[in-house]
């Protein structure tokens, strides 16, 4: 294995989806042993981020993720080790090798991108930030009635690639821009809400049931193109769900609210909760 310090470049990013798309690209241009990468498995949209940077903090996140998010067993068991060694290795990195942080136009990477730099407050490395959804848009010159990818881990490897060679004619991010993206995680790491959602180019905390009656307005919508009240898989409905909507949350996120919908009585339930696949849903 390489020494950090024989990398020419560190990418960090947000996303395993993503971090196989890079990971290909580099090998296809023959930088895979020149640049490393590190990713965080997490999806920061979701869950606490009150005092993250602690371990105080790390271990709420943990707890609330392990009794509201139906992960699978291992990911979840593993969850605080994982984090902590990914926030290892980003303080590990030689003060001389430049950093590439990827984000994108969502709740998930723009926090996770304030949370990396306020990690990275106290280096003097060149720190290069792309957000690779806006330059998608603009380089790839896709039309504003069009979609576009929501998050990064949605651009293909040979995209990615041309976007990481444009992004090469950049400056790095001024020490200005470094400060205030670590100003902005100081103030989300005060807040108590456990769902953030892009809005206006600003990150908004909100309520976890903001999109309940958007949820209960999908069922009675399927069940008005079905003309009857049979029950709806729930990996079907969140799958409509998340294809309606422009934020980038996760499915996991809407299956805990279908499953608080349940608790509520106003969905009934057929089958075992314990994933989404195991159950359908009706309105009551």
């Amino acid at each position: 294995m390489k020494r950090d310090n024989t990398y020419h470049a560190v990418h960090i990013l947000f996303s395993d989806s993503t971090y196989g798309s890079l990971k290909q690209a580099l090998k296809v241009s023959g930088l895979q042993d020149e640049e490393k990468i590190i990713a965080f498995s997490d999806l920061f949209s979701i869950g606490p981020m009150w005092r993250l940077h602690e371990q105080e903090g790390l271990s709420y996140r943990y707890e609330w993720l392990k009794n509201h998010i139906n992960f699978d067993d291992e990911y979840i068991d593993e969850y605080e080790y994982n984090f902590n060694h990914t926030v290892s290795m980003i303080d590990a990195i030689p003060e001389s090798t430049p950093i590439i942080v990827w984000t994108g136009e969502n709740a998930h990477e723009q926090t996770v991108l304030r949370y990396v730099l306020f990690l990275l407050k106290e280096k003097t490395n060149d720190i290069f930030i792309i957000n690779a959804t806006k330059q998608f848009k603009n380089q790839f010159n896709v039309p504003s009635n069009e979609c576009f990818p929501l998050h990064t881990g949605e651009i293909v490897p040979e995209k990615l690639m041309m976007i990481y060679e444009e992004s090469r004619k950049e400056a790095p991010a001024s020490q200005m821009q470094l400060e205030e993206f670590a100003k902005e995680w100081q103030a989300l790491s005060t807040t108590k809400e456990y769902l953030r959602i892009w809005e206006d180019q600003v990150i908004k905390s909100v309520e976890e049931n903001i999109y309940d009656d958007y949820i209960i307005n999908k069922v009675k919508q399927i069940h008005n193109e079905r003309k009857n009240n049979d029950f709806i898989y729930s990996a079907r409905l969140v799958g409509e769900i998340i294809g309606d909507l422009d934020q980038y949350i996760g499915d996991a996120f809407f299956e805990y609210r279908v499953r608080q919908l349940i608790i509520k009585g106003i969905f009934e339930i057929k089958g075992v909760p314990k994933a989404m696949r195991y159950y359908s849903v009706r309105l009551h």
